[in-house]
C-alpha cells in the first residue's frame, strides 16, 4: 500500500511531536562535533541529525494548521488571525529553542523562513507581515547595539558560545577569517574550467559541507559553476510549476514551505561562500556532504512528487 500526503497531514501532530522529542533527546544522548551536539551516532550506519527532519515535519503541522483555519474561517476577523498566529509561533517556538541550544542557527532561521512563506501563501492580510518585518527590524538593531557597544551584557544575556558565534558571523564584514579568505582565493584562482577534479589548490574548514560550492567552483571553473547554477534554476523553477498541478490547499502549502527551504539554501550558501553574506552553517542542497540533508531532501522531494502522482497514490 502507497500512502499519499494526506496519511501526513493527517498524522501531522504525530510528527511534530517526534521531531520535538528527537531535538530534545539529542542534547542529553547526542554527540559532539565542533562544539555542537546535533547527531545522533548510530551503530554501524553512521550520524543522524533530527533538525534536518524538523524541517519536514513542521513543513507537514503547518501545511496541517494553515488548511484548517482556512476551512473553518472563511472571513476572519483580527482576534481570530492573533489567535492562530500565537498558536504558529508556538509550533515554531519550540523547535526553534531546542535546535537553538545545540547550538545550530542556520536551522532555526530556515524554520522561520520556513513559517514566514508559509503564512504568506496561506493568505494571511498583509498587516501582519509589515508589523512582524518592522518587529525584526527593531529587535535587530537592539541587538546589534548591544553587541558592539555592550558586550559584556550581550555574554550576559545570550552567553560566551553565542557571543563568539556572533564573532563568526560578523567575520564576513571585513572578509577576515580562514574559511571566506581560503575559499575566495580558491574560486578566484579556478579560471574557466578550473584546477581539475579533487585538485582544489588551498585548504578551507568544512570544504564537503558549508563550503562544498567553493570546492566545485575551484576544480570546474567558471564554465563547470555556470552550468551547475543554471542546473539548479531548471530544477527550482520545475519544482514551483508542479505547485500548479494541485488544487489541494494543503499540498500547495507545503510545496512552498519546500521551495523556500531550498530557495533560501542554494542562495545563502553560494553567497557566503563568495563573500557576500556571513558565514553560517548552512548547506548546499543535494550538493554538500551528509546524510541526514540528503534523506531529508529526498523526503521533501517524495511530497511533491505525491502531488504529480497524486492518481496512482493511495488517499484516506
Amino acid at each position: 500500500m502507497i500512502l499519499g500526503n494526506k496519511f501526513l497531514y493527517n498524522n501531522a501532530w504525530i510528527l511534530y511531536i517526534i521531531g520535538v522529542l528527537s531535538l530534545i533527546l539529542v542534547l542529553f544522548f547526542g554527540i559532539e562535533v565542533n562544539n555542537a551536539t546535533c547527531w545522533f551516532k548510530i551503530p554501524f550506519l553512521g550520524t543522524l541529525q533530527p533538525s534536518e527532519f524538523m524541517k519536514i515535519f513542521l513543513i507537514i503541522t503547518l501545511s496541517r494548521m494553515i488548511t484548517d483555519f482556512n476551512d473553518k474561517y472563511k472571513n476572519p476577523d483580527i482576534i481570530d488571525e492573533l489567535k492562530f498566529i500565537l498558536k504558529v509561533l508556538v509550533v515554531l517556538f519550540i523547535p526553534s529553542v531546542l535546535t537553538f541550544i545545540e547550538p545550530d542557527t542556520g536551522a532555526v532561521i530556515m524554520y522561520i523562513i520556513i513559517t514566514f512563506v508559509m503564512l504568506f501563501i496561506g493568505g494571511l492580510r498583509k498587516r501582519w507581515f509589515i508589523f512582524t518585518i518592522g518587529f525584526i527590524i527593531i529587535f535587530f538593531c537592539l541587538f546589534l547595539g548591544i553587541y558592539y557597544l555592550k558586550q559584556d551584557l550581550f555574554i550576559d544575556i545570550f552567553g560566551t558560545s553565542f557571543f563568539y558565534r556572533m564573532d563568526r558571523i560578523t567575520n564576513w564584514s571585513s572578509s577576515t577569517g580562514l574559511q571566506l579568505r581560503n575559499s575566495l582565493i580558491a574560486i578566484g584562482s579556478s579560471g574557466l574550467t578550473g584546477h581539475g577534479i579533487n585538485s582544489t589548490p588551498i585548504y578551507f574548514p568544512e570544504m564537503q559541507t558549508d563550503f562544498i560550492f567553493a570546492v566545485f567552483a575551484s576544480n570546474t571553473g567558471l564554465i563547470g559553476s555556470i552550468s551547475l547554477l543554471l542546473i539548479m534554476l531548471f530544477f527550482d523553477l520545475t519544482l514551483i510549476n508542479s505547485v500548479n498541478k494541485t488544487k489541494d490547499l494543503s499540498d500547495k502549502y507545503a510545496i512552498g514551505g519546500i521551495i523556500s527551504v531550498l530557495l533560501f539554501q542554494q542562495i545563502y550558501n553560494i553567497s557566503m561562500t563568495i563573500g557576500l553574506l556571513p558565514i553560517m552553517g548552512i548547506t548546499l542542497p543535494f550538493i554538500s556532504y551528509g546524510g541526514s540533508s540528503l534523506l531529508s531532501y529526498m523526503l521533501l522531494l517524495g511530497i511533491i512528487f505525491n502531488v504529480s502522482n497524486s492518481s496512482l497514490r493511495y488517499t484516506n
